[in-house]
């Protein structure tokens, strides 16, 4: 039986199938795309560079000597490689466990193709069961916990050494549990009109075009 981390290191090296050759490649944020990036740095002579969504894994990436571009000096990448915290059978994701939500959704919009790389307990049937990223501009944070109080949701305030966590981007992250997102688009799209919310964690106007999944069986490909 394979454990998560090797599982990681499967589907990290497999997303390598749809890194396109002298292109500069999206990369994401999280132990799962960490292990695309060491993979990455296997090819790193055949690509451009990378455009990264945090800054842990632009350190990451210029460790390995891959150089890294800003999102804003790039046109549109052919491909957009991360992992997700939730998938369902969609493509539609919950994102943002590592606080990179923003800029993972920026990336993403400049891509032509989200490749999600993840193991198979992120695949679920309704999203909510993983607590919803929502990065907020700090002085509207208790007004979005209403909002989503209202909907039938908890969000707490993320903590990080007992003062709330602050993002790449200088927000806070406010995580909703208690939610059933039956129409992933549709909520999106809802909460991304709130005064004071910067980016919800629901990915489904930048859903992903294929995952692959970590299985006891090696990788499993689903196309959506």
């Amino acid at each position: 039986m394979l454990s998560q981390d090797e599982l990681k290191t499967l589907v990290g090296q497999a997303a390598l199938e749809y890194v396109v050759p002298g292109d500069i490649v999206g990369v994401g944020t999280g132990s799962t795309v960490n292990k695309f990036i060491d993979a990455l740095g296997t090819m790193k002579n055949q690509i451009k560079g990378a455009v990264s969504s945090s800054e842990a894994s632009t350190e990451r990436l210029k460790a390995l000597g891959i150089p890294v571009f800003e999102a804003s000096d790039v046109g549109e990448l052919s491909v957009y490689i991360d992992g997700a915290d939730e998938i369902d059978g969609q493509g539609n994701m919950i994102k943002g466990g590592g606080a990179a939500l923003t800029r993972e959704k920026i990336v993403a919009a400049q891509s032509r193709q989200f490749v999600c790389i993840a193991d198979e307990s992120k695949l679920v049937q309704t999203l909510g069961k993983f607590p919803l990223p929502v990065e907020v501009i700090p002085m509207a944070t208790q007004r979005v916990i209403r909002q989503f109080a209202a909907m039938g949701g908890t969000g707490v305030v993320r903590l990080k050494n007992g003062e709330p966590l602050v993002t790449d981007n200088g927000q806070h992250i406010v995580d909703v549990t208690g939610l059933k997102i039956t129409d992933p688009l549709a909520f999106e799209t809802q909460v991304s009109q709130w005064p004071g919310v910067v980016t919800v964690g629901v990915f489904a106007h930048q859903r992903a075009q294929v995952c692959l999944l970590g299985t006891a069986s090696g990788v499993k490909k689903l196309s959506f």
